[in-house]
């Protein structure tokens, strides 16, 4: 009883080494992760003062057409 209780653990044991999706998918994720927080880090600067100076370009134009001609 307890040799069969080992054997079909054993295989148990096996049958779940070999699937490595789970551990493929959690690793891709890891790597995503990664990725993505250095392209956030390398651009959050340049990113934000263009940004800035694009609203800073569209707002000093809607002011300019508000003002009247003279």
């Amino acid at each position: 009883m307890i040799t069969k209780l080992y054997v079909k653990s054993a295989v148990a044991l096996q049958e779940f080494k070999k699937d490595q999706r789970g551990v493929t998918a959690i690793e891709y994720a890891i790597i995503g992760v990664a990725i993505s927080s250095i392209v956030l880090a390398v651009f959050n600067g340049a990113l934000r003062e263009s940004l800035t100076a694009a609203m800073t370009t569209v707002t000093d134009n809607i002011s300019a057409a508000n003002e009247p001609n003279t």
